[in-house]
């Protein structure tokens, strides 16, 4: 019977008309489960929407809140949030008239949950709290920890279930409502968030915000801090410190284009405005999909755009993911895997495909040396349907999800052909379009609207899905620019053949990786050749320095650097400024492989107050076990 639903749901689906216009009233469909990471009892009382009203505290680094939340209709009895070292103040109906309330007792991973008892006819609970100062979500940055040193700086980070640390919500990606926000801040702050965003800084510090798409509780977001606006197109636009503004909106040019041709590809964007906003470098990811508002490493400034394929994946979200989301982490892959093929293929369509193809094989190798050493360890953890039950869905977010997802995306259009492929895709945002999607209806969407018996077969679909591994019918790209790359890299390697000047003027950020990588392992000597060549020690690009410290780094021979190059200063210097989590862990790693742990511990402790949580807890996992 439960099949004989999830087939006749899918063809429901498939069968939808065209999505409507943003203006009209939105779908809105919740999952009505219980998530293994919320607290939440959706089936007794579900949230549809958020009025919040804020006060952000830099001095006592905390959120004065009250969070109103309209529930569905059939609630009843009591109504569950999560929440995470929250001061539960006060409960009220959303008219002043007081509600009980118990705050549970304190798992370490997932908080705890506050139940508040509902009267009959009960339409809203309001409930008044401060956050902690040490909240998860909310990243603190003092002023010289700024480019502009203005003032201070906030911005949080929800996904996967950090929402929790600020907001009491019913913190699961299957649970979706609306909202609407007051915040105050201090006078000549801009404040923005995940909705509809101001472009100036209010006289008073005073901001208004709504968001009539529902989301769910991980794409709720704040930043705050002194910001300037600058539009790139006629829907984009970007946000950063006043003197780096200029700088984000040359680099970023083609936001616009990259919207256009998402919308050529998979239907219309839904959410109005795609924003950018560049933050302080401790953030911890590349980006993040905030609705409206992507947030965005400075890391990924390179000076040549050649870094922009981050932009296309946050964009890309805005289709998997914010609007299509998976119902629960244990169907991350749902969600990063189609906007990791969807970012290929935006990257494709704007810089042509031999640019893509550079990216995807990439892609390819990051995917092959990750099964290689899950397999040896965590087999399980290879699987694109995870089993997360009882662990942090942090767990989850490795390359298998988006590189094994993206691989078995493109190994379906491979199969059936792009038009084909395409067609389904497209249908699948509209017909799915602010709902939420599991691996099963997923799996049965593709035998009743997409492939036939054979192809299912020969695709090996649940293989691909529910097996460990790599099945054998793994796409492999192929990319003349490597190849000529990887000539110079085994030159190099056999004889120290430095790759002549005016073939690296033409190469991007993504063939110099590949280079790197490819002579990892070289002699020191050699490397310290090339490094007097190409200043690599130095090098301003964020990637290729970060990949540059793990070549050296890892070597117990000590490597080192020509001339007056500091190889110590510049990857204190870096580990000091950067909060990336991809480039953290690696460096940190290969100082540990090199025998480095005393310098590596040194470092850490000194930059870790600047890490955001997210960041710090791998690293305390890697480098405080290690004494």
């Amino acid at each position: 019977m439960k099949r004989l639903f999830i087939l006749l749901l899918a063809t429901a689906l498939a069968c939808s008309g065209p999505a409507p216009k943003t203006q009209d009233p939105l779908p809105m469909s919740s999952e009505k489960k219980n998530d293994p990471h919320s607290f939440a009892q959706t089936e007794i009382a579900q949230v549809v929407h958020l009025d919040w009203d804020a006060l952000i505290d830099f001095e006592q680094k905390v959120i004065d809140a009250t969070a109103t939340w309209t529930l569905s209709e059939g609630s009843s009895g009591e109504v569950i949030f999560d929440t995470y070292d929250l001061d539960i103040i006060d409960v009220t109906d959303g008219n002043g008239k007081p509600r009980t309330y118990t705050v549970g007792e304190k798992n370490a991973l997932f908080g705890s949950p506050l139940i508040i008892q509902l009267a009959e006819g009960d339409k809203k609970v309001a409930i008044s709290y401060r956050t902690s100062p040490d909240a998860k979500a909310l990243q603190w940055t003092d002023t010289e920890q700024t480019a502009d040193k203005l003032g201070p700086f906030l911005y949080t980070q929800s996904q996967a279930i950090l929402a929790r640390t600020w907001v009491p919500c019913q913190d699961g990606p299957g649970i979706r409502f609306t909202y609407d926000a007051t915040v105050q801040v201090p006078p000549g702050m801009l404040a923005l968030m995940s909705a509809s965003n101001p472009s100036e800084v209010s006289n008073d510090g005073a901001y208004t915000y709504s968001m009539p798409q529902p989301i769910p509780s991980y794409l709720l977001a704040l930043s705050a801090g002194h910001l300037a606006f600058k539009e790139v197109g006629a829907r984009t636009g970007v946000y950063a410190e006043p003197s780096m503004v200029d700088t984000c909106a040359w680099e970023f040019a083609d936001m616009e284009a990259m919207m256009v041709a998402a919308e050529e590809l998979y239907g219309p964007y839904e959410w109005g405005r795609y924003d950018l906003i560049v933050l302080p470098p401790s953030f911890p990811f590349g980006g993040m999909e905030n609705p409206r508002l992507t947030f965005a490493t400075p890391t990924i400034l390179a000076g040549d755009r050649s870094l922009v394929a981050l932009v296309a994946h946050e964009l890309a979200h805005s289709w998997s993911g914010n609007l299509v989301t998976n119902s629960v982490w244990d169907d991350f892959w749902l969600n990063e895997g189609f906007t990791v093929y969807f970012e290929m293929r935006i990257m494709e369509a704007v810089y042509g495909r031999e640019y893509s193809e550079m990216l995807a094989l990439l892609s390819h190798t990051e995917l092959l040396n990750t099964v290689e050493e899950f397999m040896e360890s965590m087999p399980d953890d290879t699987r694109l349907k995870l089993d997360l039950k009882g662990r942090n869905p942090d767990d989850g977010v490795t390359a298998i999800p988006y590189d094994k997802g993206y691989h078995f995306l493109r190994l379906m259009e491979e199969t059936i052909g792009r038009e084909r492929f395409d067609a389904f895709l497209k249908n699948y945002f509209q017909a799915n379009r602010f709902k939420v999607m599991d691996t099963e209806r997923f799996v049965a969407l593709l035998k009743t609207d997409l492939l036939t018996e054979e192809e299912y077969s020969s695709i090996g679909v649940d293989n691909w899905i529910y097996a460990p591994g790599l099945p054998a019918n793994v796409p492999v790209p192929n990319s003349d620019r490597f190849e000529k790359v990887d000539g110079y890299a085994l030159a190099f390697l056999n004889e120290t053949k430095l790759p002549e000047n005016e073939v690296t003027e033409t190469w991007s950020t993504h063939e110099w990786l590949r280079f790197l990588r490819r002579i990892k392992g070289a002699d020191v000597n050699a490397l310290a050749q090339l490094d007097a060549a190409y200043s690599l020690t130095r090098s301003g690009n964020a990637e290729l320095a970060a990949q540059w410290f793990e070549n050296t780094l890892s070597e117990k021979e000590a490597y080192r650097a020509p001339n007056d190059m500091d190889l110590e200063a510049s990857v204190t210097d870096f580990l000091t400024r950067v909060g990336r989590r991809k480039f953290l862990m690696p460096i940190y790693s290969a100082l540990l492989e090199g025998d480095k742990l005393e310098w590596a511990q040194s470092i850490y402790e000194k930059a870790r107050p600047g890490y955001h949580a997210v960041s710090r807890e791998s690293l305390d996992e890697l480098l405080l076990a290690s004494d």
